[in-house]
């Protein structure tokens, strides 16, 4: 059986944007740092990695946030940007400040542009960053969109050829499976991520994205109840079914 790993105190909450090292000793020494309610004056103490800690040591009385590894789940609102630096809404402006300061830091995977809403994940965990973004895989990405006209009859069978070119591109779009619900509200399904590539793909057959909403990724669905805005910590299961 693998030992669980240790890290020294300061450099935990510091790497959780808690503050500097030297902020971090600070607290300690004010005994505003408990675990088991036993206050830590010594920054320096090594701490024991384990699912049940965020339970056990509090910061000011708070219950210290999600290690290393976290997975979060965000109903994009319409208006944000995907982004660390561009003015104006940001995605991370919804999440507590010094998640914006944890290292290895929290990044979005993919991406939703401005006027898409929906099923957004964050991760400090780049490995599994990079698996779900990673083609190898083909984690399927499902949309749904209200368009500005109805489609054409074909367009089912265009989307699913796997020869539907877009603009400025050389290889064509993998088989996409497109699903009308109403004569201008569709249901398309990809496996790639593209710039733009739901946009680009309706324009290819002649018609506009009017609005954009992704409301599953992978088995992992958007909850009805999350509201547009707030967002959800995920568990192993969970993080699972996005490969499903």
């Amino acid at each position: 059986m693998s030992k669980n790993p240790s890290i020294r105190l300061d450099k935990l909450l510091s790497n959780l944007g808690y503050g500097s090292r030297r902020e971090v000793q600070a607290i300690a020494a004010y005994g505003e740092i408990t675990l088991d309610n036993i206050p830590l004056h010594d920054a320096a103490a090594k701490i024991i990695l384990t699912e049940d800690l965020p339970q056990c040591l509090r910061v000011r009385g708070e219950a210290l946030d999600p290690l290393p590894g976290m997975v979060i789940m965000l109903h994009k609102p319409l208006g944000m940007t995907c982004s660390h630096k561009d003015s104006g809404p940001l995605v991370y402006d919804v999440f507590p400040e010094r998640w914006r300061a944890r290292t290895p830091q929290l990044s979005s995977i993919g991406r939703l542009d401005k006027e898409t809403s929906g099923l957004l994940l964050f991760t400090d965990d780049g490995a599994l960053l990079h698996k779900i973004i990673s083609p190898k895989y083909h984690v399927a990405k499902h949309y749904e969109a209200i368009l500005a006209r109805p489609l054409s009859d074909d367009a089912a069978r265009i989307f699913a050829s796997g020869t539907l070119m877009l603009e400025g591109e050389t290889t064509p779009c993998l088989p996409a499976t497109l699903d009308m619900i109403a004569p201008t509200r569709a249901r398309l399904t990809i496996t790639e991520g593209r710039y733009h590539q739901v946009r680009r793909m309706f324009a290819a057959v002649g018609n506009h994205v009017e609005a954009l909403h992704r409301y599953q990724l992978g088995a992992l669905a958007l909850p009805e109840d999350l509201a547009a805005g707030r967002y959800v910590l995920l568990n192993e299961l969970q993080i699972s079914s996005i490969f499903e």
